[in-house]
């Protein structure tokens, strides 16, 4: 076991230099134009300040002025690794507040294709973290497996980043002849590759020992700042919204809560994180191969989709699992053909709060670690 590297200094009565180095905003490590204020005492950071706002989308003043569905396609370019299940909290409030119920077939359709992202937006998370950490390998396989996934969404959608394919009442086009067996065949690649990077990476000597025991994120500070996704679960805190708050059809599929363990380190450091993505990717397996087997081979996706979209004077908030945490979005509609006010909750922007808390006292080479484990995309940080 990795002895913890956490070092504590009492700098009281001593006279000390300290230096201020900004890490980003075009340093790779930073994962987007992030730029990371860090002071530090020698090797080791007494302080990180995250500057943002290098990407801003103006998101929220963009939905003021688009009707309803014309929106759907902003929300695809804040988290672009996980489009998909950036559309599916959107339209699932705009159908709750408009009283429209999807045909059963759209239902399985959206799950196959929020696991799919989900699968792989960690294949990226663990790749790049992989980078981080100096192993080059896995992030070749991983993205090779990555291509499987992305050809399928074109197939579907016609897109192969942002795809504006969830829409209220249904999807953009139903799925074609052999998307069943191209789903399966999906899931045999994605296991049979996780299992040469449980070897090649995670369980690797050198990756343990610079992941395990740092950035330590206890489970309360986890809480109290928000975190959800991973980053909570990886402290060991089994909340997941397709099982806390179930939506769609996900109370009709057999799967695990994956959390960390402290297996190699402490539950919550930068080991926890990733272990709970890989784990993770094999309870989407097990989602999709159930999913493919209910979903019936007949029905119309595009019955229940209104031609214009008015929705009812109020307001809602709706969440949904995204693979980076909880996503939600709050509408308020003023019973206007656009919203008055689409506010979204960024996983990403809350999830990045906490890396000041969880770096002090570690080594500069270790906070790029822990910033790489929270896995973060700028355009939903900024957005």
């Amino acid at each position: 076991m990795s002895e913890r590297r956490k070092i504590e200094f009492d700098y009281s009565g001593v006279d000390t230099d300290r230096m201020r180095v900004n890490v980003g905003p075009q340093h790779p490590s930073t994962h987007g134009v992030l730029r990371l204020e860090v002071e530090l005492e020698g090797e080791i950071v007494t302080e990180v300040v995250p500057h943002i706002g290098y990407l801003h989308r103006c998101f929220e003043k963009h939905a003021e002025a688009m009707t309803y569905p014309q929106v759907i396609p902003y929300i695809d370019r804040m988290d672009y690794i996980s489009s998909m299940n950036n559309e599916w909290p959107y339209v699932i409030a705009i159908e709750e507040m408009c009283g429209i119920k999807v045909p059963e077939k759209v239902e399985y359709i959206r799950v196959i294709c929020a696991e799919l992202n989900r699968i792989a937006n960690h294949q990226i998370a663990v790749a790049t973290f992989g980078l981080d950490a100096g192993a080059f390998t896995p992030f070749l396989y991983l993205f090779r497996d990555r291509e499987w996934i992305l050809n399928l969404f074109e197939r579907i959608s016609g897109g192969r980043l942002l795809y504006n394919y969830f829409c209220v009442g249904g999807v953009r086009g139903d799925v074609y002849p052999t998307f069943k067996e191209d789903c399966l065949d999906i899931v045999r690649q994605v296991r049979a590759t996780n299992k040469e990077i449980m070897d090649l990476l995670i369980y690797n000597h050198i990756f343990v020992e610079r992941t395990a025991n740092i950035g330590i994120l206890p489970v309360d500070v986890a809480i109290n700042y928000g975190c959800s996704g991973p980053v909570l679960r990886g402290s060991g805190f089994p909340y997941d919204l397709r099982r806390s708050e179930p939506y769609s059809i996900y109370d009709r599929f057999d799967f695990d809560v994956q959390v960390g363990k402290g297996e190699v380190g402490t539950v919550g450091d930068c080991w926890d994180r990733n272990i709970v993505r890989m784990r993770e990717m094999e309870e989407s397996c097990k989602i999709i191969e159930q999913a493919v087997a209910q979903m019936p081979d007949t029905g119309d996706v595009f019955e229940a989709i209104p031609k214009k979209i008015r929705v009812p004077k109020g307001e809602i908030y709706r969440a949904a699992e995204n693979p980076k945490g909880e996503l939600g979005f709050y509408i308020v509609s003023d019973g206007g053909q656009k919203p008055f006010r689409v506010r979204p909750r960024a996983t990403s922007f809350i999830n990045l709060s906490v890396l000041p808390e969880i770096s002090k006292g570690y080594m500069l080479a270790d906070l790029i670690l822990i910033l790489g484990s929270i896995d973060i995309v700028l355009g939903e940080v900024d957005r």
